[in-house]
């Protein structure tokens, strides 16, 4: 296979024709890279179960999208954009306004409801902000109420809510959908089931990423349960792989993972972030959406391929016209 730059900006068509953007997750095409043999097989996503092996386990993140996105209106009537990302306690968010704001900064919100940047985040990078809302609700109910799903400019259509979710979705909290888990189907979960290959769960709340310039990932909040800690634990101790269905989830388990690989029940924050000098101690594959060179994730990435192979595949996908972004296709790693 013939090298090509390494993970370019303009490698896939972030533009393709609406049919192909949008939400038919049965047409989701399916890149194999495997490590060992270093080459890449081509499938379509519903094919899965034929890919993995029996006993393979798959953890998956079941955290649900919130409509994050809401219009706030500035002292002089201007409106700005400001994105939800993390709650910090029930007052405290991060969140990203898409314009500059100034220390202090008053913003209103809809229903009498403000905000007030208290600080950026990162100073040199103030993308993400530290703001104190005063809401008439809690911040959920005045989300599904006021909010919009986050929307980039490459998703051209209005797409309500319900897709924006994961058939694992079950406790509200990310900005952004957790969206590796986006193609699986009832149809596609028999079949693993049928093929003996497990299904665990974690939560990561997704924040707000950066498609702009390339940022350490920001801290999150995460929860492995006791019961999917086991499941992982006997999986490796017996031999058979565990994968993530997502960067969120090697996040959750890496940061649960002792240095023997064990994985132990754990929640609160991660700020873990994995390149390719990263030893993986707690997951053998990942299942991952396609990004941009300047996202947060090629990090993760690189972790499990090195640059030279990760360039070959995006290359191969980019050959085929593969789709990137939380509508595209997919990549697995094994």
């Amino acid at each position: 296979m013939t090298a090509a730059p390494a993970l370019a900006p303009g490698l896939m068509d972030a533009t393709a024709p609406p049919e192909r953007r949008g939400v038919a997750r049965d047409g989701v095409r399916l890149l194999v890279t495997d490590r060992g043999t270093r080459t890449n097989a081509h499938y379509r996503f519903f094919e899965i179960a034929s890919v993995l092996r029996s006993g393979d386990l798959l953890v998956v993140n079941d955290s649900a999208t919130v409509a994050a996105a809401l219009t706030a209106t500035r002292s002089s009537g201007d409106a700005l954009a400001v994105h939800v990302a993390t709650k910090i306690d029930e007052r405290l968010w991060t969140c990203e306004p898409r314009g500059p704001v100034v220390n202090g900064e008053r913003l209103n919100l809809p229903e009498g409801g403000s905000l007030v940047a208290i600080a950026a985040v990162d100073e040199r990078r103030p993308r993400l902000w530290y703001a104190a809302f005063d809401l008439p609700q809690p911040m959920h109910e005045y989300l599904a109420r006021w909010g919009e799903p986050v929307r980039y400019g490459y998703v051209t259509e209005h797409l309500p809510l319900r897709d924006y979710q994961t058939i694992f979705a079950r406790e509200a909290g990310s900005s952004e959908m957790p969206s590796a888990g986006r193609p699986f189907t009832r149809r596609v979960l028999r079949e693993l089931r049928e093929r003996s290959v497990g299904v665990a769960t974690i939560t990561l709340h997704c924040g707000v990423a950066s498609f702009e310039t390339p940022e350490r990932p920001a801290m999150e909040r995460f929860a492995v349960p006791a019961a999917s800690a086991d499941a992982i634990n006997h999986a490796r101790a017996d031999g058979r792989r565990v994968i993530a269905v997502g960067t969120t989830v090697v996040r959750a388990l890496e940061t649960a993972a002792l240095a023997d690989g064990e994985v132990v029940p754990a929640s609160g924050w991660t700020d873990l972030a994995l390149d390719e000098g990263y030893e993986l101690r707690a997951v053998d594959g990942l299942l991952s959406g396609f990004h941009d060179a300047s996202a947060t994730h090629i990090g993760i990435l690189r972790a499990f391929l090195d640059r030279e192979l990760l360039g070959d595949a995006y290359a191969d996908a980019a050959e085929r016209a593969y789709v990137r972004h939380e509508f595209g296709d997919v990549h697995l790693i094994l």
